[in-house]
């Protein structure tokens, strides 16, 4: 029983509640009864029914009202109303406010139970579009994040759990990891994508002064130069999510009207004296330590609790080489396309190695600049070690004011390796970076990597390096 559909029955006379919860449990929906518009109200509140049977004529809240409320609370519900005394102007006014049929009592059961059935046929159709769109969506912000590593993986099993729900999410990693992509896909997972907008607003890049006004709107002449008013992204985003970029800079007053938005989902406009409700679920993110922004007294503790409620650590790319690979070819796929290129996707080993060797201090964004920079450079159909920046190529070496300077260096140890041929490629790799830096000069190479020249002369000589 109930498989084919649950019906909610509005109506204040016991008799016809019975009548059609008998004729409609007859039919295998699950049915509930309630005798009025406040109780129907709650209900549906508490559960989204596949169909609604409403009375037009009740004490208390009408039927017309109620079906106003209802669709307030679901503008997708679909409401049949029932009257005996079907007017036409009775019958009009449900349908321009959004109901789905009229029926006038007393009625065949035949023509009803046709009704419902065409009615929650059209539920479920409508139901099975929003989610063809939400996967069309969140397939599309999908297929931007390459996720073939272990730590990537765990990061797209959360944005999965948490994409349905209206709760605050704090994105936190390091610049250039992704968090805006991340949150992206959050929205266009949720809900959220059928009823309103995903907007962003990066508050580092906002002065102070003008990020209230962006973030709350406001009225004609709030300030100088205000000649007339402006929505707030908060306002544009209602119903919809809001992406708080780099949330640590928001000053202490910002911060506190930010707290009102979360805790009361409302806010008032610069200038204004009226309170606008706001229904906006909050993605922050974060490439700063908030924990120690709040002991520092810099981030409000009550709005750092707020906002942690489910946290998305995001890894640095060092910490997820697996996805070096497949990021690069699928950058190589996107700037083919912006720049007319035909590049290989297939990478010769030494700059698979090079690309995964290197530290990227500059996470995913460096390597999306790396890559398109080669992209360009390609002389031929392939990119090439020389397409690569000195330090991609070289990542043990590099040098400031003339001083020798290592880097971390990545190896994959997990199958065993030699050390001591380990250790001669990494000396090998600083001698021939030196001798490239100094034009060959052995002396003055010496002296970069803090050796004296006869050790270095040695070395050259043990590992056959040409000079």
């Amino acid at each position: 029983m109930g498989k084919k559909g649950s019906i909610l029955v509005v109506d204040d006379e016991e008799v016809m509640r019975d009548v059609l919860e008998s004729l409609l449990l007859q039919e295998g929906y699950r049915v509930d009864l309630v005798s009025n518009g406040e109780s129907a109200l709650e209900r549906y509140q508490a559960k989204v029914y596949d169909c609604v049977l409403l009375d037009v004529s009740m004490p208390g809240m009408g039927g017309i009202r109620t079906l106003e409320e209802l669709l307030k609370l679901d503008p997708e519900a679909v409401v049949i109303m029932i009257t005996a005394y079907a007017t036409f102007d009775t019958a009009v006014s449900a349908w321009q406010l959004g109901a789905y049929s009229c029926i006038r009592k007393p009625f065949e059961n035949e023509h009803i139970l046709n009704t419902v059935a065409a009615a929650i046929l059209r539920r479920r159709k409508d139901e099975e579009r929003k989610q063809l769109r939400r996967a069309l969506h969140s397939s599309a912000q999908r297929s931007q994040i390459v996720a073939h590593s272990k730590r990537m993986k765990e990061v797209l099993e959360q944005v999965e759990l948490v994409a349905p729900a209206r709760t605050t999410v704090l994105i936190q990693g390091e610049s250039g990891t992704g968090k805006e992509l991340i949150a992206r896909a959050i929205h266009f997972a949720s809900p959220r994508a059928e009823s309103g907008q995903f907007v962003t607003v990066n508050c580092g890049n906002i002065p102070t002064e003008l990020l209230e006004s962006e973030l709350f709107g406001h009225v004609r002449g709030a300030f100088t130069g205000a000649i007339s008013a402006k929505k707030g992204l908060f306002e544009i985003a209602d119903s919809g999510s809001i992406f708080l970029d780099e949330i640590g800079n928001l000053s202490l007053e910002t911060q506190s009207k930010l707290l009102r938005v979360i805790q009361e989902r409302e806010f008032i406009p610069l200038g204004d004296t009226v309170t606008h409700k706001v229904d906006v679920r909050i993605i922050a993110a974060t490439n700063v330590d908030l924990k120690k922004a709040v002991a520092e007294g810099s981030f409000r503790e009550d709005l750092y609790y707020r906002l942690n409620v489910i946290t998305i650590d995001l890894p640095p790319l060092r910490e997820r080489r697996d996805d070096i690979l497949a990021l690069a070819q699928h950058f190589i796929r996107k700037y083919n396309r912006e720049n007319g290129r035909s590049i290989s996707e297939e990478l010769d080993p030494e700059v698979v190695a090079a690309l995964e060797n290197y530290y990227w201090p500059g996470n995913v964004r460096e390597l999306e600049n790396t890559i398109e920079r080669a992209v360009v450079l390609a002389r031929g159909d392939k990119i090439t070690l020389e397409c690569l920046r000195e330090e991609i190529r070289n990542p043990q070496l590099m040098t400031t004011n003339g001083r020798c300077s290592l880097q971390p260096y990545y190896i994959d140890i997990s199958r065993g390796i030699s050390f001591y041929d380990e250790v001669a490629r990494f000396e090998i790799a600083l001698i021939k970076s030196a001798l490239e830096q100094t034009g060959g000069h052995q002396s003055r190479a010496a002296k970069l990597l803090g050796l004296n020249a006869t050790t270095l002369n040695s070395k050259i000589k043990v590992y056959n390096i040409k000079v």
